[in-house]
């Protein structure tokens, strides 16, 4: 595994959701990021799995879903800490929409002055018109700072780079 100094990058996405995910964010997003001179920010590892383990191990009703809020708040409290302290906001656009986490925390770095930069590796359509690659609020807050969005997997190292300004 290639270690990494550098500047910050949070990775906004939805890929900590599956083991598929998880596989394609530690086995190639990551070591990209770190290729490129940056230190990847995992937001899956911000809050303590036993908290979501057992709010994931309380039976259905209303002290689970109670459970739930207060791991919500911690998760989102964590996440909005760990973007305020970055460089940086690496976005996965993939989907058919754009995860809605995933734009949350675009927006959010956005309105940091935090530069961006998307991937979006799927080739279905996911735009609101022609002229664009994805929701265009969500393209106009990835581009407002400088950002990006590239499409193919050879192209981050480089463009991680040139948004984020090593």
């Amino acid at each position: 595994m290639e270690i990494a100094t550098g500047p910050r990058i949070y990775i906004a996405s939805p890929f900590g959701f599956s083991e598929a995910g998880r596989a394609f964010l530690y086995n190639e997003l990551e070591p990209l990021i770190r290729r490129a001179g940056f230190t990847p920010v995992d937001p899956w590892k911000l809050t303590p799995p036993e908290k979501i383990r057992e709010a994931q191990a309380l039976p259905y009703g209303a002290e689970k879903r109670e459970r739930w809020r207060i791991v919500n708040k911690i998760i989102g409290e964590n996440n909005a800490r760990a973007i305020r302290d970055a460089h940086g906001l690496f976005a996965a656009l993939d989907g058919v929409d754009v995860d809605s986490g995933t734009a949350a925390e675009i927006g959010f770095a956005a309105a940091l002055g935090k530069p961006i930069l998307g991937y979006r590796g799927d080739f279905r359509l996911s735009a609101d018109n022609e002229g664009a690659l994805v929701n265009l609020q969500v393209e106009y807050f990835v581009r407002l700072n400088g950002g990006r969005i590239v499409t193919q997997k050879d192209q981050i190292v480089q463009a991680l780079k040139e948004v984020m300004g090593r």
